[in-house]
C-alpha cells in the first residue's frame, strides 16, 4: 500500500471513529449521570476503602465486559461485517447443519435476547433523559417540580421527530458527544487532582476486598455496578455501520479514558465532600458551569435515546425479513443511508411505553431498580451464541472455547443474579416486556411453519398443471401475470384460485418468491434466479434474494429481469396476491391459547403490496380461505 493510500485509509478510519462516538456510545456514555449515585444510594458508607472498592468494581466491570469481552472478542464474530443479536443468531445457525434441536435452541435464545433488548430499549430513554433533567434539582432547586413535565416534553419531541429521520440532526451528534466525553474527562481530571489517591482503585485488590468485607451487601451492589456497562452491546450492534477498527479506536482512544476519568473524579469528590452523594455527577462542576452542563447532559441523553430507538427499528426490520415477526410498514428516511429506517408502529409503542415508565417510576433512582436485568440477559445470550460460533464454525481448541465461555458466563451470571433481586421493585418490567414479545415471536414462527405445511400439502407441480390446462383449454389474454407466493416449489394457491374461477391464462406467467438469506446483504449480481417451465416456455419461476438488512423492491428487481432475458411490460402486467382468511381446525397442532394471538398478528400484518413496493394500481387481490 502506498503512503498516500495509507494516509487516506487512516483518515477514513478517523472520520468513522468520530462518527461512531456520536451514535455508538450514547447509552454507556450517559451512565455517569446515575451509576455512582445509585451504587452509594444502597446505604454504603462513604469513606476511602468503600470509595476505592466501588471505583475498582466499576473499572474492572468496564474492562472485563466492554473492553475485553465485547471490543476484543465478540466484535471479531460478525456476520459479514454486521453485528447485533439477530446477525449473531443467523451466523450461529450455520453451525446447526439441519439439526432441528440445535436450530430450535439457537433461535430460542436468540429471540429471547432480542426480546430483552426491547425491554432495555424502553427503559434507556426514560432513565437517560430523566437523570439528565434531574440536574434541575441541583442547578435550580425551585424548579424541581418541573423535572417530570420537562422529561416528558423532551421525549415527546424526540419520538415525534423520528418520522423526519436522523440524517440532518445526526450531523450534530458527533460534535455534541465529542464535547460530552471531553467534558466528562475534564471534570474528572479537575476533581482527581484534589484527591489523586483514587487512582489506586485500578488495583483489583480493592474490589475483591470490598466484596469480601460486605458479603451479601457486596453481592447486592453488583446490581448497581452493572449500570456502568449498560450500552456495551451497542458496540457490537452498530459495527455494520462503522466497522470494527473505528469503534475500537473510538473506545480505547477516547471514550473509555473519558468514562474512567469521570468515575474516578466522582470518587474523588465523594472523598472530599460525602454530602455530594445526592448527585455526584452535577456536583463535579463548579456552580457557574452547571446550567451549561445540564443542557449538554440533556442533549447527550437525547442522543443516547435516539441510538436505542434506531436500534429498535433496525432489529425489528431484521426480524421481519427473517420471518420472526409480522410485516410492518417501513419508511426509509435517507436516500443514502440504507440503515436509516422508521417503523411507525414501533415508534408509537415505544413512546407510549416510555411515557408510562417515566410517569410510573418518577425518578431515575426508582428506574434504576428496573434497569440492568434485561441488559445482563442479552449479554448472556451474546456469550452463548459467540461460543457456538467459535467452537463449531471457527473450531477453536476446546480448552480455549470453554475458558471463554466459563470466564464471561461467570461474570454475566454474577450480574444477572444480583439484578434478579431487583425484580420485585421494578426488575419485573423488562422481564414482562421480554416475555410478551418472546411469546409473540414464537407464536408467529409456529404459525408460519403450519402455514408452510398447509401450502406444501396442497401444492401442485407444473407438470400436473399443464395436464389440467390441456383439459380445460382456457382463454389466453395478453400481458403478464405475476403471482406472489411464499413457497419455493410448485404452483401457488392464488394461481389455482384464479384459474379455476376465471378460466383464463396470460401470455406470460411469473411465479415470484422473495427469499431472505441468513446474511446481511445480497449484491445485485446474485439477486435474481429465473427458471422457465412449460412446453411453450411461458411459465417462469423467479426468486429474488435479499439480505436481512435489505428491504425488498419488487418493481426494481423485475426491471433487472430484462438483463436475464425476462421482459416484463408493466403496462400489461397484473400482480395477483392472495388475501388470506385464517381459521383453525378443532384438532389443529397450534395450541388453543396461541390461536387468537396468531390470528391477530396474521390479520394485522401490513400489506405485501406496500412492504414489497408493488405498483398498487396493477394489483388484483383474490380471497383465499386457509384452515390450519
Amino acid at each position: 500500500m502506498s503512503i498516500s493510500s495509507q494516509s487516506q485509509s487512516r483518515k477514513q478510519v478517523t472520520v468513522l471513529a468520530l462518527s461512531a462516538i456520536g451514535v455508538v456510545f450514547g447509552d454507556i456514555g450517559t451512565s455517569p449521570l446515575y451509576a455512582v449515585k445509585e451504587i452509594f444510594g444502597s446505604h454504603l458508607p462513604i469513606d476511602k476503602p468503600h470509595v476505592l472498592g466501588v471505583l475498582s468494581l466499576v473499572f474492572w466491570a468496564l474492562t472485563l465486559i466492554v473492553a475485553i469481552k465485547y471490543a476484543t472478542f465478540i466484535m471479531r464474530v460478525n456476520n459479514k461485517g454486521e453485528g447485533g443479536i439477530m446477525a449473531l443468531m443467523t451466523f450461529a445457525l450455520q453451525s446447526a447443519n439441519d439439526n432441528p434441536q440445535k436450530t430450535r435452541f439457537i433461535i430460542t435464545i436468540g429471540l429471547l435476547g432480542a426480546a430483552l433488548f426491547y425491554g432495555d430499549g424502553i427503559i434507556t430513554p426514560a432513565i437517560s433523559v430523566l437523570s439528565a433533567v434531574e440536574g434541575l434539582q441541583i442547578v435550580a432547586p425551585s424548579l424541581s417540580h418541573y423535572v417530570l413535565p420537562v422529561t416528558i416534553a423532551v421525549l415527546f419531541a424526540l419520538f415525534i421527530l423520528q418520522a423526519k429521520g436522523t440524517g440532518t440532526v445526526g450531523k450534530l451528534f458527533s460534535p455534541i458527544m465529542c464535547l460530552w466525553f471531553a467534558t466528562l474527562g475534564g471534570l474528572g481530571v479537575i476533581n482527581i487532582s484534589h484527591a489523586p489517591g483514587v487512582l489506586a482503585a485500578v488495583n483489583p485488590y480493592y474490589a475483591i476486598h470490598l466484596l469480601i468485607e460486605l458479603g451479601w451487601h457486596g453481592f447486592l451492589i453488583m446490581g448497581a455496578v452493572v449500570l456502568a456497562v449498560t450500552g456495551a452491546e451497542a458496540l457490537y450492534a452498530d459495527m455494520g455501520h462503522f466497522g470494527l477498527k473505528p469503534i475500537r479506536y473510538a473506545w480505547f482512544g477516547f471514550v473509555f479514558p473519558a468514562l474512567l476519568l469521570n468515575y474516578f473524579g466522582q470518587g474523588a469528590l465523594l472523598l472530599e465532600h460525602p454530602e455530594a452523594v445526592k448527585n455526584p455527577f452535577y456536583l463535579l462542576a463548579p456552580t457557574w458551569a452547571r446550567y451549561p452542563l445540564l443542557i449538554l447532559a440533556t442533549m447527550a441523553s437525547v442522543i443516547a435515546s435516539q441510538a436505542v430507538i434506531s436500534g429498535a427499528f433496525s432489529v425489528t426490520r431484521q426480524a421481519i425479513q427473517l420471518g420472526y415477526c409480522p410485516r410492518m410498514n417501513i419508511s426509509h428516511t435517507s436516500g443514502r443511508e440504507v440503515g436509516q429506517v422508521y417503523i411507525p408502529a414501533i415508534n408509537w409503542l415505544l413512546m407510549v411505553s416510555v411515557f408510562v415508565v417515566v410517569l410510573s417510576f418518577k425518578s431515575s433512582s426508582a428506574l434504576a431498580s428496573a434497569y440492568g436485568i434485561a441488559v445482563t440477559g442479552t449479554m448472556i445470550v451474546d456469550t452463548v451464541l459467540v461460543f457456538i460460533v467459535i467452537q463449531e464454525l471457527w473450531q477453536w481448541k476446546k480448552s480455549a472455547g470453554v475458558t471463554f465461555l466459563t470466564t464471561f458466563l461467570t461474570v454475566d451470571f454474577l450480574f444477572l443474579s444480583s439484578n434478579s433481586l431487583k425484580i420485585p421493585t421494578g426488575g419485573w418490567l423488562p422481564l414482562v416486556i421480554g416475555c410478551v414479545l418472546f411469546l409473540m415471536m414464537t407464536t408467529w414462527i409456529k404459525g408460519r411453519a403450519l402455514l408452510a405445511e398447509y401450502i406444501d400439502e396442497r401444492r401442485m407441480l407444473f407438470e400436473e398443471l399443464e395436464d389440467r390446462i390441456a383439459s380445460h383449454r382456457p382463454v389466453t389474454v395478453k400481458g403478464s401475470a405475476i403471482y406472489l407466493t411464499k413457497s419455493l416449489h410448485g404452483v401457488p394457491q392464488v394461481f389455482l384460485h384464479n384459474f379455476e374461477h376465471n378460466h383464463v391464462l396470460h401470455e406470460q406467467i411469473v411465479v415470484l418468491t422473495i427469499v431472505t438469506k441468513d446474511e446481511p446483504y445480497v449484491d445485485v449480481a446474485h439477486r435474481i434466479k429465473i427458471r422457465s417451465f412449460g412446453k411453450e416456455g411461458n411459465f417462469y419461476r423467479v426468486k429474488l434474494y435479499y439480505g436481512f438488512q435489505q428491504s425488498p423492491d419488487v418493481r426494481q428487481a423485475l426491471e433487472q429481469c430484462a438483463q436475464e432475458g425476462l421482459n416484463i411490460d408493466f403496462k400489461l402486467t397484473s400482480f395477483f396476491i392472495g388475501s388470506e382468511r385464517l381459521s383453525f381446525r378443532r384438532k389443529s397442532s397450534m395450541p388453543q391459547w396461541r390461536r387468537p394471538l396468531f390470528r391477530f398478528l396474521f390479520h394485522n400484518a401490513s400489506s405485501a403490496i406496500e412492504f414489497f413496493k408493488i405498483p398498487v394500481d396493477r394489483v388484483i387481490e383474490l380471497g383465499i380461505r386457509i384452515e390450519l
